[in-house]
């Protein structure tokens, strides 16, 4: 259920027998032949998909991360850690003021590992809520569908190309990327790093079939809906 499709007045009665919401986070950052929101676009939608039969409210995809090391590629802004940390904890204190009290933060993007911290702080500050942090993409489920289908599974490769990230006239090439490495990427400042990727691709096969997709889909959603309906403390 969509926090935007609501009225405020909706919102109070759903918290009158629910106080469980989900924040997605995602990224805006170059992602070869994908939409530079693919980040965001994954984390809301494995939210929506995953939460609709139990009725729990998805707030819009917080759109800006952690990235960096994008920085020379066009359409790929970023935010300070401090400033995120301070944007994502300013949401958990305002909603939680509102009487929400468990929260799902559901992560498309590999850069905002630095929430997890933010979690822990902020709910040791306030032992009346949890926060859980889940990033989605590689979850046990999901990486083990994955890892059962095509190991070179990386950024902006075939394990975040779907339906809804693709865009019209953006075709990526037919053959496989060499992988890049990984280490010395990680070393690298902006500059140096766009002159590795090249295209921004991480390497591998740019897309696999739809049946391919389907499956780690289908592992992304069960899961996320796992942790939504399981045990909170």
């Amino acid at each position: 259920m969509r926090l935007h499709d609501c009225t405020w007045m909706q919102v109070e009665r759903y918290l009158q027998h629910d106080d469980r919401i989900v924040l997605p986070l995602g990224s805006t950052e170059q992602h070869a032949y994908l939409s530079v929101g693919t980040d965001a676009i994954l984390a809301e939608r494995v939210s929506l998909e995953a939460a609709e039969p139990l009725g729990v409210l998805v707030a819009p995809a917080l759109p800006y991360g952690l990235a960096p090391y994008f920085a020379a590629f066009p359409g790929s802004p970023s935010l300070r850690t401090t400033t995120y940390l301070a944007l994502v904890g300013d949401l958990l204190e305002s909603l939680h003021g509102q009487g929400f009290r468990r929260f799902l933060l559901v992560n498309g993007h590999g850069g905002n590992v630095p929430v997890e911290g933010l979690a822990a702080e902020w709910m040791s500050a306030n032992e009346d809520a949890q926060v859980v942090v889940h990033h989605w993409w590689r979850a046990p489920k999901v990486w083990a569908a994955v890892q059962s289908i095509d190991p070179d599974a990386a950024h902006a490769n075939w394990l975040e190309s779907f339906e809804w990230t693709r865009l019209d006239g953006a075709d990526p090439p037919a053959e496989s990327k060499p992988m890049v490495d990984l280490d010395a990427l990680r070393a690298a400042g902006p500059a140096r790093v766009r002159e590795m990727l090249g295209d921004g691709s991480y390497g591998g096969r740019y897309r696999r079939s739809a049946a391919d997709e389907e499956a780690v889909w289908r592992a992304g959603v069960e899961e996320v809906r796992a942790v939504l309906s399981g045990s909170w403390a």
